[in-house]
């Protein structure tokens, strides 16, 4: 007895010896290796197919040296900034596993007054200051050959973004020449320099648009004047920006850019809200600043814009405020989801949610020879309002909302072999009374574009806007930028695939994934317009009440005109009785609502509790009853 007690006893200390010694070895073996498991649904922590296709290319071997600060004080802010370096650790040995040799990978802890401190400088790389004093390293810097990019601090307000400034670098590298971009616009894209005059009068200057600033770090962008007469033939992708009042000679000039082989991206406006913010009249501003089009173009590409109304769209509208107080619901701002975005196209592929601000549609049938993509629309519960007064007053844009049954599109791309909108040459330019006229000089205008181009159009300038598509904030590690909807990577999509890397854009676009309740949505707009339909017939039946009481006091006597007649009484008994039963049936239809809405989230929270426990204990009972007819079948 006692010997077998020992050999338990032996058995027992050796089995868990052996055990510690296995875990112990897999450790040391799986330790070098570095794999991520990846459990969201966008895959927002693997590399995406661009990040593997730009490595995939790589033909030369790219270094990486990445500088990170390892002995710092410990506190609330190094603890911070080194796991968030160990993120940028981990995504950067996926870059050395995916290219396959090709990346080389340094790491570097740059200590006070050390060669690697030295190292991070020659490479442009800064140290952040943090509260005690002391710097903090966290950046790296791509090198091929001669050309060098460096990322000066990884900014963790930045880390969704990580994996695209990553890439960008390797292929700024790799192409260290930039396409040229210009830009045309009406509205000061550029920002606007400090005025000593208007600063001692409290207004300062603006910064250039996020977008500006955006794509010049991936382009170089030259600026381009609204009423110029020749676009540089070393401009690549032109992109005009609310042209409001263009000239027909500056319209001529995208005409001959388009014709030479150009690529064209144009932000028309409907009803331009930023054209109006300089307005000092605070009702003036709220109704916009009018509208922009391109005309002789469009006319002669097949295609027609609505820049005398607004879209609004039920299904897509967008509620202000909240919180304590109740939200305003603003149907001609817009926040698309998927419904409404061509999901199979690389420029909007991954992009899930659009803010578009009472903006225009187009329509028409492209020219011969070119082929149109419809990249943005509306659901069939849209229609067509007056955007000054929809501004003005949502709750009146709300109010007569007809549905149109139509899906109106709200960007468009147009590929094919353009001709020219100017088939007799240049426009003459205006000449005073005084003045003779000049000598009609040959012409040598371009009729018809040689090979294929794209014109990219989109019905809205205010969208990417640094107020409708970025939210700045400052933090202790400097302005934090955070997209609020995917505006800008619409943009950047869509110029980059003119100009520059298509593998970019798939990159890009995974920082702004959103999941909007659509279900929600799409209950509360038939609520709405149940809603709207009472509303409309109180309405009608108080007119006709108002004028049957008119009616009745005419034909009264003047000396009776103070005292309700018994008909008067009545009609008016009547009305209020329709009137009382009308604010019932509202009340109904809003608690139904309410009660639809509440009964989905309770569904929604309840599965979401007992969803894994019922799964664990589904597959528990199941391995045990396995078990239990294995144990039977011996």
């Amino acid at each position: 007895m006692q010997k077998k007690s020992l050999e338990t006893f032996l058995y027992s200390v050796g089995g868990v010896a052996a055990m510690a010694l296995i875990l112990v070895a897999v450790n040391v073996i799986t330790g070098g290796m570095r794999q991520r498991v990846d459990l969201t649904k966008e895959q927002a922590y693997t590399l995406s197919a661009g990040t593997r296709a730009i490595l995939a290319k790589l033909d030369t071997p790219v270094k990486i040296r990445f500088y990170c600060s390892q002995k710092s004080e410990a506190s609330p802010e190094t603890v911070f900034l080194k796991s968030y370096a160990r993120k940028v650790e981990d995504l950067l040995t996926e870059y050395k596993q995916a290219g396959r040799g090709k990346i080389i990978l340094e790491k570097y802890d740059p200590e006070p007054d050390s060669d690697a401190e030295d190292s991070a400088r020659l490479d442009g790389v800064e140290g952040a200051p943090l509260q005690s004093g002391e710097k903090f390293y966290l950046g790296l810097a791509v090198s091929v050959l001669d050309s060098k990019q460096a990322i000066p601090f990884l900014q963790p307000s930045r880390e969704r973004l990580l994996e695209y400034d990553l890439s960008r670098a390797i292929t700024r590298v790799v192409t260290p020449e930039k396409p040229i971009v210009g830009v045309m616009s009406a509205l000061p894209v550029f920002g606007m320099p400090n005025n000593p005059m208007m600063a001692q009068m409290g207004q300062r200057g603006q910064p250039a648009w996020a977008v500006i600033t955006e794509l010049q770090n991936d382009f170089t962008v030259k600026r381009v004047d609204i009423g110029a007469d020749k676009i540089d033939d070393e401009i690549k992708v032109l992109i005009v920006i609310h042209p409001k009042e263009i000239t027909e000679t500056a319209q001529f000039a995208i005409d001959q850019f388009v014709m030479r082989g150009g690529k064209l991206v144009a932000f028309l406006d409907a009803n331009c809200l930023i054209d109006s913010r300089n307005n000092q009249n605070p009702m003036m501003a709220q109704m916009g600043g009018g509208g922009s089009t391109l005309d002789k173009l469009l006319k002669a590409w097949g295609v027609s814009f609505e820049n005398s109304k607004v879209v609004a769209d039920m299904n897509f509208k967008m509620e202000l405020g909240g919180g304590n107080a109740a939200g305003q619901q603003r149907p001609t701002w817009l926040s698309i989801t998927p419904e409404g975005i061509d999901t199979n196209d690389v420029v909007t592929s991954q992009i899930d949610n659009i803010w578009y601000f009472a903006g225009g549609t187009f329509s028409g049938t492209p020219a011969a020879g070119l082929k149109k993509t419809v990249l943005l629309k509306t659901t069939t519960d849209s229609s067509l309002v007056d955007g000054m007064m929809a501004n003005l007053s949502p709750e009146s844009a709300l109010k007569d909302f007809k549905s149109s049954g139509t899906e109106f599109a709200l960007a468009i791309r147009l590929v094919g072999k353009f001709k020219t909108a100017f088939p007799e040459g240049k426009p003459a330019e205006k000449k005073e009374a005084d003045q003779k006229p000049d000598e009609k000089k040959a012409d040598d205008s371009l009729k018809e574009s040689k090979t294929d181009t794209t014109v990219l159009l989109v019905g809205d300038a205010d969208m990417i806007h640094d107020n409708f598509c970025v939210q700045d904030t400052q933090t202790p590690f400097g302005n934090m930028r955070r997209p609020l909807n995917g505006n800008l990577n619409f943009a950047q999509n869509a110029i980059e695939q003119l100009a520059g890397d298509n593998n970019l854009i798939g990159v890009r676009s995974r920082a702004t994934l959103n999941r909007p309740f659509t279900r929600v949505k799409k209950m509360e707009a038939q609520a709405e317009a149940r809603f709207r339909g009472k509303v409309q017939d109180l309405e009608k039946d108080l007119q006709d009440t108002q004028a049957r009481l008119n009616e009745l006091q005419q034909n009264k006597d003047k000396n009776q005109r103070f005292i309700l007649s018994p008909e008067q009484q009545s009609e008016l008994e009547k009305f209020r009785k329709k009137q009382a039963d009308a604010r019932g049936t509202l009340k109904s239809v809003r608690k139904d609502l309410r009660q639809e809405v509440e009964q989905l989230e309770t569904r929604v929270k309840w599965w979401n509790i007992f969803a894994m426990p019922l799964a664990v204990t589904t597959c528990g009972i199941l391995l045990a009853v396995y078990k239990r007819k294995l144990t039977g079948a011996k």
